[in-house]
Order: structure tokens, then C-alpha cells, then sequence
């Protein structure tokens, strides 16, 4: 039975492809998504998507993977700036979680330097556009080999 991470995205990211595509690339997240659980399946993991414009379904959705998941990708849009429930969530479900974002946010605006997740997660990848999920997976399956 393979492990199963949770890739959850936070709002905004139903937008990809439309919205600022110099920034944030042109794939949709339909596009990540697939190319997510294509990936997860060459590392033996079941790879579940989710997509929130709402910061309690992705608390929700935290609590859950706690209980059946070996651990979590996340790109929280903008919560990752302000989610301190967030943060609490990743710290209460004992999985590791992988901080995710398309762009490089450190090369970005001022109040894009500050996560409120990155203390609660096991690492945080940026800047690599849609293979920051990949390279995510890539971690998870590393960690969750090292909790088993």
C-alpha cells in the first residue's frame, strides 16, 4: 500500500495559468495536480489534491492528513504570511509538512518574507516554479522513509 501525502493549496491558486503568469508560470493547478500524482506514483506515493480559497478548510484538511496521511505539501498563498491556525495545525498533526511556492518569495515583496508556517514545517521550497511540488514529494518521500 503506498504512503499517502496530502498536496493541499491555499487562495488564489485556483487562478493559476490566468493570474500573473510572469510571476507564477502558465501551468494551471490542474496542471500541478496531475503532474503531482504522476510524480507521486514513480516515488510509491498516493499523491491527494486539495484546493481552498478558505483557511478552516485547510485547517480541516491538516487534521485529516494527521489521521491518514504520511505527511503534507502546502503552498498556502497568502495565509502562509498571516496563518497562525495554520501554524498550529502543522505543530498538532505530528506529520511532516514541506512548505511550498511557485516563486522565490524572499526575491519578492517585503511582506512576502515572513511565514508564519515555515517554524511548524520540516522545510519550505520556493522559487522553482511547478517543481517546487516535485521537489516537495521528492522531500516528503525522503522524511516519511526516515518515520516509518
Amino acid at each position: 500500500m503506498p504512503s499517502t501525502i496530502f498536496v493541499l493549496n491555499g487562495p488564489n491558486l485556483n487562478a493559476l495559468g490566468k493570474r500573473e503568469p510572469g510571476i507564477y508560470g502558465g501551468q494551471t493547478l490542474a496542471d500541478i495536480e496531475a503532474m503531482c500524482v504522476e510524480h507521486g506514483k514513480t516515488l510509491g506515493l498516493e499523491v491527494v489534491c486539495r484546493q481552498s480559497n478558505h483557511e478552516g478548510d485547510l485547517v480541516d484538511w491538516f487534521h485529516e492528513a494527521g489521521n491518514v496521511a504520511q505527511g503534507i505539501a502546502i503552498n498556502a498563498g497568502a495565509y502562509t504570511h498571516t496563518s497562525i491556525a495554520l501554524h498550529d495545525a502543522a505543530k498538532a498533526i505530528g506529520i511532516p509538512v514541506v512548505e511550498v511556492h511557485l516563486s522565490n518569495v524572499h526575491a519578492r515583496e517585503e511582506f512576502r518574507h515572513k511565514s508564519m508556517l515555515a517554524p511548524a514545517a520540516k522545510g519550505v521550497i520556493c522559487g522553482f516554479g511547478a517543481d517546487s511540488y516535485i521537489l516537495a514529494l521528492n522531500a516528503l518521500k525522503t522524511l516519511t522513509k526516515h518515520t516509518k
